[in-house]
């Protein structure tokens, strides 16, 4: 009983935080009525802020490309550089050149994009969409097209091949796998981020008072220092397993 009340204070600060720092007035639950007895339900603040990000990305992106110098290239310039080498290698390492050369483009735009989502959500005014398992969800469909898309591309009616090799009865397991792939990506992403919003609101529900004096300040720095370093390795992982789960897709062996 005493821990039910334990929980349930401790939900209420939590809403209480985020009702707070709602300085944008936006109405968590948009109702779209039903659709064949299920509620049709989008969360504004993950739309809204889902463009913000985007709007965001493409910043970056245009004063990283502006001014662009062969010659004498500027810091972000040679970060972006690295970046794409780094993606490309990965990708040429997964599966062959040709193949993967169409995948460049979707792997860069999902690994900055997932990271702007991320890494904004230390902005205590900011809500992850990445904490919204709709927008996780969605993420992984793309990622799982991908796979149909990449596989029957380059091998046609083979690529349907693996689910009844090397015997037919591998057939319900194949489907299986297909069901949960976009489940533990998505799932993966929205558990991470989702538990990092927790933490970092309750750090912004401490600072006060003598929570401030004993610790509260250096003990929510340092976490949001960790916080960005986990979004970053949440948007490489979602990332490098979406090259795993389509390089997988257009190998002969598969």
């Amino acid at each position: 009983m005493a821990a039910d009340y334990a929980g349930q204070g401790e939900k209420s600060v939590l809403e209480k935080m985020h009702h707070e720092l709602n300085v944008f007035g936006i109405s968590k639950h948009w109702d779209f009525g039903e659709f064949l007895g299920f509620p049709i339900q989008l969360n504004g603040e993950t739309i809204f802020h889902t463009w913000v990000a985007m709007a965001v990305t493409l910043l970056i992106a245009w004063v990283a490309v502006r001014g662009i110098d062969m010659r004498r290239p500027g810091k972000m310039q040679v970060c972006f550089e690295m970046l794409f080498d780094f993606l490309r290698g990965l990708i040429n390492q997964s599966m062959d050149p040709k193949r993967g050369a169409g995948l460049f483009s979707i792997v860069v735009t999902f690994f900055l994009f997932i990271a702007v989502m991320n890494v904004m959500g230390v902005v205590p005014t900011y809500v992850k969409p990445t904490a919204d398992i709709q927008t996780t969800f969605a993420l992984a469909l793309v990622t799982v097209s991908l796979i149909y898309i990449w596989g029957i591309k380059y091998k046609g009616a083979r690529y349907f091949k693996h689910y009844v090799s090397p015997y037919p009865i591998f057939l319900p397991i194949t489907i299986m796998e297909d069901i949960v792939k976009p489940v533990t990506l998505a799932f993966r992403l929205f558990g991470n981020m989702k538990g990092k919003e927790i933490m970092i609101l309750s750090l912004l529900a401490l600072v006060s008072g003598t929570s401030w004096m004993a610790g509260g300040f250096l003990a929510g720095t340092l976490w949001l220092l960790f916080c960005i370093f986990i979004s970053l390795i949440q948007a490489f992982v979602f990332t490098m397993l979406t090259i795993a789960f389509v390089s997988s897709a257009v190998s002969e062996e598969h």
